[in-house]
């Protein structure tokens, strides 16, 4: 097996969504790095991959500066280095991005397992577009965050997507219910390949009351539709800035509707400058 750092894709539920090509290489790398050294263990332990006397490495957000040298200098000394994320691909919202950019820094060969990731499966079951498509990953945890970062995404001509936990998804789909209106067609997908796998699709409105009614546990992926396209013209920029000066001094009024509507900050401040002074 060839030297370099190989980002091996791994089964998001299901152990037999693993690609041939993976288990090659979990079981001919030299060194195997994993988010989660027991995850790892298991799935090895299921597809028959013994680990024998090779180096099993911790790799996470966490640990990442301290276990980097040691990974780089395995790298470097020619071995061949296999990285597994706890579930699905290395580096779509899991670690990997650092550690990734220091062996392509070091001019070191990166070679990728492609395989499961959450966010296509989600997408080929929900039934909402998928010719385009925003990749959020997780929202902020506070609600004035979550709605300032939904504020700045909502006119994005895309179906929209985030992970999001069982304990927080009914809060932020009331937010988006309310940033992005209650009318755009929403889905929440559960537990994607597991045997109590679940997709829920309705109206952002009704889906954040069904959600926020019930209990759920499980990996969440969220997806919504696009919004109607809104014809960005000075017409639209002075009703906006009209409603966010009644609460917002000329400033807040302008950085608002700037950030909202991607206009140029200063020639938003000076609409707002004129509709404050009466002109």
């Amino acid at each position: 097996m060839a030297a370099g750092l190989y980002l091996v894709a791994v089964p998001i539920g299901t152990a037999r969504d693993i690609t041939l090509r993976a288990l090659d290489i979990l079981a001919s790398a030299e060194v195997l790095v994993a988010e989660d050294t027991r995850s790892l263990r298991h799935l090895m332990e299921i597809h028959g991959i013994s680990l024998g006397d090779r180096p099993l490495w911790a790799y996470h957000d966490h640990n990442g500066g301290k276990m980097r040298p040691r990974i780089m200098a395995a790298l470097t000394e020619g071995r061949s280095v296999a990285y597994a994320s706890e579930a699905g691909t290395p580096m779509i919202a899991d670690p990997g991005f650092d550690l990734v950019r220091s062996a392509r820094d070091e001019g070191l060969g990166v070679i990728a397992a492609p395989g499961p990731s959450a966010v296509v499966t989600a997408l080929t079951v929900a039934g909402l577009p998928t010719d385009r498509f925003l990749f959020e990953g997780f929202l902020p945890n506070s609600a004035s965050q979550r709605k300032t970062a939904l504020r700045e995404i909502a006119g994005v001509q895309a179906t929209l997507v985030f992970y999001e936990s069982p304990k927080r998804v009914a809060a932020m789909l009331r937010d988006a219910a309310e940033v992005l209106g209650p009318d755009r067609e929403a889905a929440l997908c559960r537990e994607l390949t597991k045997k109590f796998e679940e997709v829920i699709r309705a109206p952002l409105g009704q889906l954040a009351e069904e959600v926020g009614a019930r209990s759920l546990k499980g990996e969440i992926v969220v997806l919504i539709d696009r919004g109607t396209a809104i014809t960005v013209d000075e017409a639209h920029i002075e009703a906006r800035l009209r409603v966010a000066l009644e609460s917002a001094s000329v400033r807040d009024a302008a950085d608002k509707v700037a950030q909202e509507t991607g206009w140029k900050r200063r020639q938003v401040y000076q609409m707002a400058l004129q509709i404050e002074k009466g002109e």
